[in-house]
Protein backbone atom coordinates (compact mmCIF):
# COMPACT_ATOMS: atom_id res chain seq x y z
CA UNK A 1 0.00 0.00 0.00
CA UNK A 2 2.91 2.35 0.82
CA UNK A 3 4.23 2.10 -2.99
CA UNK A 4 0.85 2.87 -4.14
CA UNK A 5 0.42 5.90 -2.15
CA UNK A 6 3.94 7.11 -3.55
CA UNK A 7 3.37 6.16 -6.93
CA UNK A 8 0.34 8.85 -6.71
CA UNK A 9 2.50 11.62 -4.17
CA UNK A 10 4.69 11.56 -7.44
CA UNK A 11 1.67 11.74 -10.14
CA UNK A 12 0.12 14.60 -8.12
CA UNK A 13 3.58 16.59 -7.64
CA UNK A 14 4.27 16.21 -11.85
CA UNK A 15 0.88 17.03 -12.54
CA UNK A 16 0.66 19.86 -10.37
CA UNK A 17 3.54 21.60 -12.55
CA UNK A 18 1.69 22.52 -15.44
CA UNK A 19 -1.50 23.95 -13.84
CA UNK A 20 0.34 26.11 -12.19
CA UNK A 21 2.16 26.97 -14.35
CA UNK A 22 -0.41 28.09 -16.52
CA UNK A 23 -2.70 29.24 -13.93
CA UNK A 24 -0.02 31.81 -12.70
CA UNK A 25 0.91 32.90 -15.99
CA UNK A 26 -2.31 33.94 -16.98
CA UNK A 27 -2.71 31.56 -19.33
CA UNK A 28 -6.00 29.05 -20.45
CA UNK A 29 -5.11 25.54 -20.35
CA UNK A 30 -7.22 22.10 -19.87
CA UNK A 31 -8.13 20.59 -16.91
CA UNK A 32 -11.06 17.80 -15.86
CA UNK A 33 -13.20 20.40 -15.37
CA UNK A 34 -13.41 21.89 -19.29
CA UNK A 35 -15.68 21.07 -21.85
CA UNK A 36 -14.63 19.27 -23.73
CA UNK A 37 -13.16 17.28 -21.08
CA UNK A 38 -9.38 17.21 -21.40
CA UNK A 39 -9.53 18.92 -24.41
CA UNK A 40 -11.21 22.07 -23.87
CA UNK A 41 -9.87 25.08 -21.96
CA UNK A 42 -10.26 26.18 -18.06
CA UNK A 43 -9.56 29.74 -17.11
CA UNK A 44 -5.96 30.03 -15.27
CA UNK A 45 -8.22 30.72 -12.14
CA UNK A 46 -9.10 27.44 -12.24
CA UNK A 47 -5.79 26.26 -13.55
CA UNK A 48 -3.91 27.68 -10.38
CA UNK A 49 -6.70 26.11 -8.24
CA UNK A 50 -6.63 22.37 -9.89
CA UNK A 51 -2.59 22.78 -9.58
CA UNK A 52 -2.70 23.40 -5.83
CA UNK A 53 -5.04 20.32 -5.01
CA UNK A 54 -2.61 18.25 -6.69
CA UNK A 55 0.30 19.84 -5.18
CA UNK A 56 -1.37 19.86 -1.76
CA UNK A 57 -2.44 15.90 -2.47
CA UNK A 58 1.14 14.52 -3.27
CA UNK A 59 2.90 16.77 -0.43
CA UNK A 60 0.39 15.11 1.76
CA UNK A 61 0.86 11.66 0.73
CA UNK A 62 5.03 12.16 1.00
CA UNK A 63 3.91 13.51 4.69
CA UNK A 64 1.92 10.60 5.34
CA UNK A 65 5.07 8.10 3.81
CA UNK A 66 8.12 9.90 3.77
CA UNK A 67 10.92 9.08 1.40
CA UNK A 68 14.28 9.61 1.34
CA UNK A 69 15.60 10.93 -2.10
CA UNK A 70 18.67 8.82 -3.18
CA UNK A 71 19.04 5.51 -5.01
CA UNK A 72 16.40 3.41 -3.05
CA UNK A 73 12.69 1.74 -3.90
CA UNK A 74 10.41 4.17 -2.17
CA UNK A 75 12.10 7.50 -4.00
CA UNK A 76 11.80 5.66 -7.14
CA UNK A 77 8.27 4.85 -7.01
CA UNK A 78 7.70 8.50 -6.38
CA UNK A 79 9.65 9.47 -9.78
CA UNK A 80 7.58 6.42 -11.37
CA UNK A 81 4.40 7.74 -10.55
CA UNK A 82 5.72 11.33 -12.52
CA UNK A 83 7.42 9.60 -15.16
CA UNK A 84 3.94 7.62 -16.44
CA UNK A 85 1.83 10.88 -15.66
CA UNK A 86 4.35 12.96 -17.28
CA UNK A 87 4.75 10.92 -20.54
CA UNK A 88 0.85 10.48 -21.17
CA UNK A 89 0.58 13.90 -19.95
CA UNK A 90 2.49 14.99 -22.45
CA UNK A 91 1.70 12.90 -25.17
CA UNK A 92 -2.19 13.96 -24.17
CA UNK A 93 -1.60 17.61 -24.17
CA UNK A 94 0.96 17.57 -27.45
CA UNK A 95 -1.98 16.18 -29.51
CA UNK A 96 -4.78 18.61 -28.14
CA UNK A 97 -2.31 21.44 -28.83
CA UNK A 98 -1.60 20.18 -32.32
CA UNK A 99 -5.37 19.59 -32.69
CA UNK A 100 -5.96 23.85 -31.94
CA UNK A 101 -3.41 24.94 -33.84
CA UNK A 102 -4.70 22.92 -36.78
CA UNK A 103 -8.40 24.39 -36.15
CA UNK A 104 -10.08 20.58 -35.42
CA UNK A 105 -11.07 20.26 -31.90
Amino acid sequence: MNYIALFFAGAFLCNSLPHLAMGLSGLPFPTPFAKPRGKGDSSPHVNFHWGLFNLVAGALLLYTHPVTPGWNWPFAVVIAGALVLGDRMSRRFGEVQRAKRQGTQ
